[in-house]
């Protein structure tokens, strides 16, 4: 808060370029001490937001990282159950096949119908066991998303609120820091001055 008055008595004892070498020692000392206070308060500021945001992201970053993992797991129980559905058809041919020839050549155009009768609902169920789980697999995606969208946007919504707390706090506590910097000055420069006037009202008598 720079000086813009000085008193008449105080004038009179030091004339007009004391007066003003007066003021401008005490605004230029009231000045880099404000710049200080201030400097500290962006830094740390900053610093909170840096960490907040880190703290952030590696959340962001797991949840994917699980999500992923889940994708994998369900891929990999459905390639599992198409091949435990070709390996028995193989077993279930190589079984047809080892019967007596006789029996194989009489019922050979029965069993071939009955066999592509069978590997029709095999595939059918395939087929519907296949549209189920990438069904399920989608909902559970979309799910998924979602879940992490409402928790991704409550996390965002939670640090704005931080955020805005922490700023408010900083503000206030920038203000009381102002306020008692002030005050410690002008008392400082209150002392300083009457010690100062003292002493020119001794080298004056």
């Amino acid at each position: 808060m720079p000086i813009i008055t000085v008193p008449k008595v105080l004038r009179e004892k030091l004339g007009d370029e004391g007066v003003e070498a007066l003021v401008a020692l005490i605004n230029t000392a009231d000045s880099q001490t404000m710049s200080n206070v201030l400097a500290l308060a962006e830094e740390k500021f900053e610093r909170r937001l840096s960490e907040e945001a880190t703290k952030l992201s590696a959340h962001i970053t797991e949840l994917e990282s699980r999500l992923n993992q889940r994708i994998g797991e369900v891929a990999t129980r459905l390639d599992a159950r198409i091949t435990e559905e070709v390996t028995r058809l193989d077993a279930r041919i190589v079984e047809e096949v080892s019967k007596s020839e006789s029996r194989l050549n009489q019922r050979i155009g029965e069993e071939v119908a009955k066999l592509n009768h069978h590997i029709s609902e095999v595939a059918t169920r395939l087929d519907a066991r296949i549209t189920e789980e990438v069904a399920r697999l989608d909902a559970r995606i979309t799910e998924e998303v979602a879940r992490l969208n409402v928790r991704l946007t409550e996390e965002v919504a939670r640090l704005d609120a931080r955020i805005a707390g922490e700023a408010a706090q900083l503000n206030q506590r920038i203000t009381e820091v102002k306020a008692d910097v002030i005050r410690w000055m002008f008392l400082f420069w209150v002392g300083q001055i009457g010690a100062l006037v003292g002493i020119l009202a001794v080298v004056f008598k």
